[in-house]
């Protein structure tokens, strides 16, 4: 009987928790073997790389510094007495056909809306009048604008100077970008487009020298009474 109850109780009680006693020791000398393993504890092992290659070096990395920005800012174009004396040397054409230098009076500082200058030399004359190319140079651009009206960006061959013809009624036909144009050549005509007084028809003319990126807009105006003798 005692024999009987002595089986009975190891292979119903004691039996099971063998087992379970001989798991855990595997399981656990598994996860200590894996554990040890280059791979590292997660078992993944990367058979394709050297031992070596899967080591972290333990000299950290440099820190760079990110390489330094160059700013390529122009500088502001700026007009001198050089620049009046060169364009005397180029003996521009007054603008407007018939009128002659002797009649002109500078209008450049003279005040506009907004606190702004003038910059510019306005000449009378009537109506359709001929507007002339003052040199020798390449139209740059046609363009409405609502205070210029009708206007001419002319720039000389050499591009360091911009022409700007402003409040034209209309322009000389066939008139284009682009295209070369002569020292007296018709361009276009008196008007009074943009923001011009209707009953007082004029050419609105300005000089700029131009910058290094030949930017019109960004062009340091010079009085145009100045190099037209």
């Amino acid at each position: 009987m005692r024999r009987r109850r002595r089986r009975l109780f190891r292979d119903e009680v004691l039996a099971p928790w063998v087992s379970l006693a001989v798991i855990l020791s595997l399981w656990w000398v598994g996860a200590y073997l894996l554990g040890r393993h280059p791979g590292g504890p997660h078992g993944v092992i990367d058979v394709g790389l050297p031992a070596q290659a899967l080591e972290r070096d333990p000299t950290p990395s440099p820190i760079r510094a990110p390489p330094t920005l160059v700013e390529t800012t122009t500088l502001p174009v700026e007009v001198d007495g050089s620049d009046v004396a060169v364009l005397l040397n180029k003996q521009l054409q007054v603008p407007v056909s018939g009128v002659s230098a002797s009649s002109l009076r500078s209008t450049f500082q003279d005040a506009r809306g907004g606190g702004r200058q003038h910059e510019a030399l306005d000449i009378l004359a009537p109506r359709g009048t001929p507007v002339v190319a003052a040199i020798d140079g390449r139209i740059t651009k046609l363009f409405t604008s609502v205070r210029g009206g009708l206007t001419i960006y002319h720039y000389d061959l050499a591009e360091q100077y911009c022409y700007y013809y402003a409040h034209l009624e209309g322009y000389a036909p066939g008139l284009a970008e682009g295209q070369t144009v002569t020292r007296g050549q018709t361009i276009g005509y008196v008007g009074t487009t943009g923001n011009a007084p209707p009953g007082t028809p004029h050419l609105h003319f300005a000089i700029f020298k131009l910058d290094a990126a030949k930017r019109w807009w960004e062009g340091a105006p010079l009085d145009p009474i100045l190099v037209l003798k």
